[in-house]
Parts: C-alpha cells; structure tokens; sequence
C-alpha cells in the first residue's frame, strides 16, 4: 500500500497522513493514532527517498571503517554492534552506509559525506587518545556520536562508553581476593582509549594491594585469538609464571585457553582467566554456569542505545550533548578458582 492509497482508505489528505506519521505536532492525538494504527494494519512503511526529499535530509547512518580494521567487519563484536545500531535505524526509518577506504584517506572520505549529503550523521568506531577525527567532525559540521571515548580531546562530544576502568579494576581485585599475585595483563592495542583505560584500572588494583605492575606479564596487541594464545604461552613459559589472566576479549580468551591446555593445565583450577565481552549473539560464553568468568556488557544493547543518542542529535543538533557510562558486569564462571597453594 503506498501514501495515495492510506490517505484514501482514512479519507485524508496525503499531507495529514505524512504528517502524523512524522510527528507533526500540528497533528491532533486522535489521527495521529488513527493513522499509526491503519499503517500497521495494512503494512504500510513511508518511502525513505521520498521522506528524505521532503525533509532534506539523507535518511541514512555513516560509518566508515578504515583498510586497517577493515576484517572488523567480520569480528562479533562488531557485528553485534551494527545488529544492534540496525534495529534501531530500522524503527526510525533510517538506512546504514559502511564506507571502507584506505587509512590516509579516511579525514577525506568524511568530508566527502559531508559535502555529498549522503547521510545525516556518523558513528565513530574505535577512538584513539587523542583522535584527530573528532576535532575533523567538529570542524565539518556533521553530527556524530563516538562508541567509546577519546581522552586528551578539550572540546566536548556526545558518546556511550562502558566504564573499562571500573571493569579491570574490579576483576583484578576478585583475582587478589582468590591469592592470585601474579596477574597476567592481555590488552587491547593500547593506543586505543578503550584499553588505556583497562590497564589503568588494572594497575591501580594492583598497586592498591603493594603490587608492582611487572612489564613482563603485560601484553598489547590487536585482539586476536593467536595474540591469546601466543601471550600466554610466552608467559606461561617464564620462570616465575601467571597463576591468572585478566584478557580484553572473548577471542583472546579462546586463546589463552588453548596455550593453558597444550601445557596440560587446567583452567580455573591451575590458571584463572577472566575476560570481557562475553554477552555476544554467535560466541556464546556456556549455557546456565558460564565458561568464562567475565565482565559482561551487551555490545548489541549498546548499539541500539548509540543509534537513538545519535538520530536525537541529528533531529536536535543544538540539544545537550549526551554521555552515557555503562557499568560492565561480573559473571563468575568456571574459568576462575583459588591461587595454587604454592603461588600463594
């Protein structure tokens, strides 16, 4: 059914349906929920192109992924964000743009949104300390919302973030409860804010308890399962070993999993690991009782909650900037137990 035929079977005017079902505030409660209700009896969803002629805007969702991250695309994590991010473009009649251009070109490929007009706003995936691509925005005038955030930036942005720092720091604190002293740290690549957080709040349990944090057992790589794996088994292999691993992801988890077993340990009775990110839709973390005690945030839910933040900047571009902290939380699995009694 298109907009001649709705209107037609309400008897109204093609304007005052278009209009009710765009929130139009001259349109009375009543209609409103007339139409609302005759448009899902008959299946009717309005013509994104021609909304977006009468409205001037794009009705689509930017993000551009750089050559270098490129296989992102393909982790869970990811694509647990975009299904998220997607179900609520879909709702709000927005479309998704992913853009992969090559890394020196990435400041041009958004000025060229920008100036095209192909979508209303952007999501900024993966911020850097100090991310130039924040200032860029900024300066271009295209409204964005930032997964994560940037530190060292002065001028402010609306973002949505989980309180790494919290995360590690209250992980690291249940591993010393256990008698672990020797916590071995497998970061992300820690020019990302994200795992610069993670290792403050790793390092500041430690101190708290008289711990040196030791360079020997921290690692920070791109998170991979190989990284995992070849982390762990370099030191596992050491003289004076982790008796835990505190990992920045459920992939590296799967990893150092498989460097504990090919030693012919077991986990959570000779070595604990806790990891982070484990709600994810295709890697699930067990059934009832989890494999992997975690610190648990739904990637999917932050998704869905981005991509509102987001459309309400486009909608509202001089309304108050948002900030939104999620507290991860702590699943306690079969991946953890007490230090082995000689490391204690």
């Amino acid at each position: 059914m298109n907009l001649k035929e709705l209107s037609s079977l309400l008897g109204l005017s093609q304007t005052t349906v278009s209009r009710a079902l765009n929130g139009y505030p001259e349109v009375n409660e009543e209609t409103r929920r007339r139409v609302a209700l005759a448009a899902e009896q008959h299946n009717y969803r309005p013509n994104t192109r021609a909304k977006g002629l009468a409205t001037g805007r794009a009705m689509a969702i930017g993000h551009v992924i750089p050559m270098s991250t490129k296989h992102e695309m393909v982790n869970p994590i990811f694509g647990d964000f975009i299904a998220g991010a997607g179900e609520t473009y879909s709702r709000n009649g927005y479309d998704m743009v992913l853009t992969v251009v090559e890394d020196v070109n990435e400041a041009q490929a958004y000025r060229n949104i920008r100036s095209r007009h192909t979508v209303d706003g952007v999501v900024v995936h993966g911020p850097k300390m100090q991310d130039s691509r924040i200032s860029l925005l900024h300066q271009i005038g295209l409204p964005f919302v930032v997964h994560g955030r940037a530190s060292g930036i002065a001028k402010d942005y609306s973002w949505l973030d989980v309180n790494n720092k919290s995360a590690f720091l209250r992980a690291t604190n249940f591993l010393l409860d256990l008698g672990h002293q020797r916590i071995g740290l497998i970061n992300g690549l820690e020019g990302m804010d994200f795992a610069y957080r993670r290792r403050a709040g790793y390092e500041e349990a430690l101190k708290a308890h008289g711990i040196a944090p030791d360079p020997a057992i921290m690692r920070s790589e791109e998170m991979t399962e190989v990284f995992g794996y070849r982390s762990a088994r370099e030191m596992l292999e050491t003289g004076n070993p982790p008796t835990a691993f505190l990992v920045s992801s459920m992939i590296c988890a799967l990893g150092v999993r498989r460097a504990i077993e090919e030693r012919g340990l077991r986990m959570g009775r000779d070595v604990s690991v806790i990891t982070h990110d484990d709600a994810l839709s295709y890697l699930q973390n067990g059934g009832d009782v989890p494999i992997f005690t975690a610190t648990r945030s739904s990637v999917r839910e932050a998704g869905r909650r981005l991509a509102e933040i987001l459309i309400e900047r486009i909608n509202n571009p001089d309304g108050p900037l948002i900030h939104e902290l999620l507290e991860a939380e702590l699943m306690v699995g079969q991946s953890t137990g007490p230090a082995p009694r000689e490391a204690q």
